[in-house]
């Protein structure tokens, strides 16, 4: 049976409010309307008002109830619309979610899960666009989960609402209506572990989300003309998992990092930094970036695509790397 990467995600969360009367859903049009990409569709009828709850349109509001219900012992979880609302709740997540398990000596947490629509594409324009998740970074206490594939969005997100740590889950709307034969996918999967997802031997990408469908079509492309790219799907931006980056690094020496958020300060910069720090002498050249350009995201088609990470962009700074 085919199910799309947004069934998934709803499954993960019906079979987690069936299982723990602890946990409820919080967010604008999740209810009656089954939330702005359909993944929380039906859940009101099931569990009632009390548990998928509507709420008025201020993120900062309703970050906070999450973080107040999550300290006093239910488990959250809330919907943020766009990724660029965020900005909103930053004060409840940098200065409340992340420093109560620190305050208390580990007497209080917070297992409060946020998911939040990411990523450009689609033509929404400069406030409705975003991957700003680097500043999400510089938070300490938080975990940030950005799943690929749809054999690990629902086995990830069940591992967020299980953690006691606050999670926010990064959904890319260009990833919910993609289907896949569903093979008995993982019920858990551990935050924190990144996959390779392609062996290779001549180029490593780290890249995660929507960006690794990107990679893998370069990829393809390289391995026809006798290329061969390795790519490693972080599938968790933080905590990074150094133990898997650096192992592919030390075996083939030439990187590039691919990611939908800015160059300046980004995750990138941050792999970068980690891999000149742990195993800089493995490197054959300088680690390159492909990133989004330093502009506020266009609703234009063309050039919302001249401002993204495309396969195009990817393509030529591969080349550039695999030839110097």
């Amino acid at each position: 049976m085919k199910k799309n990467y947004a069934q998934l995600i709803k499954e993960a969360l019906d079979e987690s409010l069936e299982k723990d009367p602890s946990v409820f859903i919080i967010g604008e049009d999740i209810g009656k309307y089954g939330g702005c990409f359909g993944a929380t569709r039906g859940l009101l009828e099931k569990y009632g008002p009390k548990r998928i709850i509507d709420t008025p349109m201020s993120e900062q509001a309703i970050v906070g109830l999450g973080i107040g219900a999550a300290i006093n012992g239910l488990k959250p979880i809330v919907e943020i619309m766009f990724m660029d609302f965020m900005t909103l709740a930053y004060d409840q997540l940098f200065n409340h979610a992340s420093i109560f398990c620190y305050l208390t000596h580990g007497e209080v947490n917070v297992p409060l899960v946020i998911r939040v629509a990411a990523g450009a594409g689609r033509g929404y324009g400069a406030t409705h666009s975003k991957s700003i998740i680097a500043p999400l970074m510089h938070i300490p206490g938080i975990k940030i989960v950005a799943p690929y594939r749809n054999s690990d969005v629902k086995g990830l997100l069940k591992a967020s609402i299980e953690d006691k740590n606050p999670v926010i889950f990064i959904e890319n709307k260009n990833l919910y209506a993609i289907e896949e034969e569903e093979k008995g996918y993982p019920e858990f999967i551990p935050l924190g572990k990144a996959e390779v997802i392609r062996q290779g031997k001549d180029l490593l990408i780290i890249t995660y989300s929507k960006s690794v469908k990107d990679c893998l079509d370069v990829a393809e492309a390289f391995e026809k003309k006798g290329i061969s790219i390795e790519i490693i799907d972080l599938r968790t931006i933080k905590p990074l998992d150094m133990q898997t980056i650096k192992s592919s690094v030390k075996r083939i020496g030439k990187v590039l990092v691919v990611e939908e958020g800015y160059s300046e300060c980004g995750i990138s910069a941050e792999i970068i930094a980690r891999i000149n720090e742990e195993c800089f002498y493995s490197l054959d050249s300088a680690i390159r970036r492909v990133c989004t350009m330093d502009v506020p995201i266009p609703s234009a088609p063309d050039l919302e695509r001249k401002v993204l990470p495309t396969a195009e962009r990817i393509e030529k700074e591969a080349w550039s790397i695999i030839n110097e």
